[in-house]
């Protein structure tokens, strides 16, 4: 018999996302793997008290109130925690941390225990929180208006790209983009493999075409056997793929305009990136060491979707 797991934060962030654009809960069980019963009980559970609506954030809040209140003494050691809070000096999340542990036969505690001891570490004045990364807010973007951002001839939409790239068959598929520092000027290329989520970092001192272009063309070829296609944003910074088509055997596409979750393994990363440098801050003091530096602290960071290796073990061993 199937054990039940109850619902993480991520997913009920996931939850509100595709219930805010109309998705019907079976649609939200499919994606998630879940029942649809358990989306339903999960809304009506924890809908917001004051106007019925789901909210990631309160739905989270009342599931751990809730289950704080029925909740033992805690059966962990300071020991235990003392382990606990140095991965999460290194900027591990709790569900890193979690498997890692259990996988190594150190210690069984789930990422909810984790998440309940950081906040509690929280109230009384600690800065454990510091070292987890804050989920983003979800905004709406000039939904049912027309849309020019990005518009070029010649660009492949990210409908015509192979079955296996979706599906993540086989290594050699990424996805690019920038993250912006506050002058809006010095930025990040960032271009991550879907397969493993094997991450390249570069500086940009400037966020235009000839930057990216040159920037990437150092990445393809460094690592040209492991590229056979790249899917960006929208961005203009992208608009001279057609010369790295022209130097190297890869083919580029690009996503739907503000449809960031067509690239949701490079999202996720620039999410994570966003532990080193918080948004609001200028990127011009960073150097290339630097960037290599965050690079490397999230190639060797277990992932879930890897059975807790790491992507850069996975990328060599599949290389």
């Amino acid at each position: 018999m199937k054990r039940y797991h109850q619902l993480t934060q991520e997913e009920r962030y996931h939850i509100t996302f595709l219930m805010r654009r109309g998705y019907s809960i079976r649609y939200v069980a499919k994606e998630l793997g879940r029942s649809p019963s358990t989306i339903s009980r999960e809304r009506r559970r924890n809908a917001t008290h004051h106007d019925g609506g789901y909210r990631a954030q309160k739905a989270h809040s009342y599931a751990v109130a809730r289950r704080r209140r029925c909740r033992r003494k805690s059966h962990f050691s300071e020991e235990h925690w003392l382990q606990v809070k140095g991965l999460l000096r290194k900027k591990w999340s709790p569900d890193q941390i979690s498997g890692y542990l259990k996988k190594e036969g150190i210690l069984r505690i789930s990422h909810e225990s984790i998440y309940r001891y950081i906040l509690n570490d929280k109230r009384k004045g600690g800065m454990l929180y510091k070292y987890t990364r804050i989920m983003p807010k979800i905004r709406r973007k000039r939904y049912n208006s027309y849309d020019s951002r990005g518009i070029m001839r010649g660009k492949r939409h990210i409908s015509e790209r192979p079955e296996s790239v979706e599906s993540r068959e086989e290594q050699g598929h990424w996805e690019g983009d920038t993250v912006i520092g506050k002058d809006k000027k010095h930025c990040l290329l960032t271009l991550v493999e879907r397969k493993t989520g094997y991450t390249v970092i570069r500086k940009l001192s400037a966020r235009t075409k000839a930057e990216v272009t040159e920037e990437a063309s150092k990445v393809i070829e460094a690592y040209l056997p492991y590229f056979k296609t790249i899917t960006f944003d929208n961005g203009t910074e992208f608009h001279d793929f057609a010369l790295l088509e022209k130097r190297f055997p890869v083919k580029c596409y690009f996503a739907t305009p503000y449809h960031s979750w067509e690239r949701g393994t490079n999202e996720n990363t620039n999410g994570l990136i966003r532990q080193y440098i918080p948004k609001g801050e200028c990127m011009k003091p960073i150097g290339q060491l630097w960037c290599d530096e965050v690079a490397d602290a999230l190639n060797t960071r277990p992932r879930k979707r890897l059975g807790y290796k790491t992507p850069k073990e996975l990328f060599y061993a599949l290389s």
